[in-house]
């Protein structure tokens, strides 16, 4: 079976409309043993850790080297996209097929809820790193772009230079409640208001910003009755940005104290194998910095050398959707272009 045809199987796990693999659901299980019987079918020897992760080692002849790996993990948001993290999974599985036998070992892992759905993401990635672990020589994380860069630039991949600073807080406006009919609006404490004049500073500092973004996605009003001025408005806050210093920029309107997470480097090695990948099949070599987080930037933080290949996401780039899509030549290129930067990083 091709690429194609097990994201198929693995999107028609759970039912639609779209994908329904929750982190640590009965359909995120039923999506690793299928995976698990594909790497046994392959000849790869299957291994689950304590954490759940998934692996499908192709021996090498020199096991005593650190292994080189490639994956992504197989959960959804609910009624997500049919190549989110599968693509990944099973894209790795066919590179390392065509990589066949190296002196390292090809290892492909899926990890465990990646989307956090139900709490904190990248559950499997930060359980394996924050325990002893054998390191790989290399990670390379196949990917969709989820954006809409790489349509816009006609390019079919890219090689993705790093993941994006990022930081979140919930921020709370405090006013005065009161009838919407009797309170004169020169005396109104409205939090809402307060909490609206917020969110278009943000915007503002955002797009002031080249490369930063920023998202309130949720807001919150008390006491939420269409009659009474509201008294409380609580906010979520998103912002990302390529570099900690942007970030930062951005960051200065926002009214919280945390601990943003920092920018995680692409290591150049790795980065070096998929560019050379993209110039020995004639394609423009792209490369952007990912405002999304993924499992590759929890091994790149826990100094494994880490690198992602992006797919092109067409319809505007949505993704978490069942609209997400990538053409099946591109799917093709990103695979064969993976197969090969495997090798190279484990021939030696």
């Amino acid at each position: 079976m091709d690429v194609l045809g097990r994201l198929d199987e693995l999107y028609a796990i759970g039912g639609g409309p779209g994908a329904n693999r929750l982190g640590g659901s009965k359909e995120e299980d039923e999506a690793h043993e299928l995976a698990a019987g594909w790497m046994r079918d392959a000849g790869l020897e299957v291994e689950v850790d304590e954490a759940g992760n998934l692996f499908g080692r192709l021996p090498g002849r020199r096991p005593e080297l650190a292994e080189v790996w490639t994956g992504s993990h197989l959960d959804s948001v609910p009624q997500g996209g049919r190549f989110d993290g599968a693509l990944g999974v099973v894209g790795g599985l066919e590179a390392v097929e065509r990589a066949g036998r190296q002196e390292r070992t090809l290892t492909v892992v899926a990890f465990r809820d990646e989307e956090g759905c139900r709490g904190p993401g990248c559950v499997g990635s930060r359980a394996l790193c924050a325990r002893t672990f054998e390191a790989p020589a290399a990670f390379v994380e196949l990917h969709v772009e989820q954006g809409p860069r790489l349509e816009a630039a006609g390019a079919p991949l890219a090689v993705v230079t790093g993941i994006a600073a990022m930081a979140r807080a919930t921020v709370v406006f405090d006013g005065r409640e009161g009838h919407a009919g009797t309170t004169p609006m020169a005396g109104r404490g409205d939090a809402l208001v307060a909490a609206a004049e917020f969110v278009l500073r943000l915007r503002d500092a955002a797009t002031a910003v080249d490369g930063a973004v920023a998202t309130v996605g949720r807001i919150e009003v008390e006491p939420g009755a269409s009659n009474v001025i509201p008294r409380r408005a609580v906010v979520s806050v998103d912002v990302r940005a390529p570099d900690d210093e942007r970030l930062e920029q951005v960051w200065a309107e926002v009214p919280a104290e945390v601990s943003p997470a920092p920018a995680v480097a692409m290591a150049p090695a790795v980065v070096a194998a998929l560019r050379e990948e993209l110039t020995r099949r004639g394609l423009p070599v792209v490369e952007l910095a990912s405002g999304a987080g993924h499992d590759a930037g929890v091994l790149a933080a826990a100094g494994v050398p880490t690198a992602m290949l992006f797919v092109r996401s067409l319809n505007g780039g949505i993704s978490h959707s069942p609209a997400e899509h990538s053409a099946d030549g591109d799917v093709a290129l990103g695979v064969s272009a993976l197969s090969g930067a495997l090798a190279f990083l484990a021939a030696a």
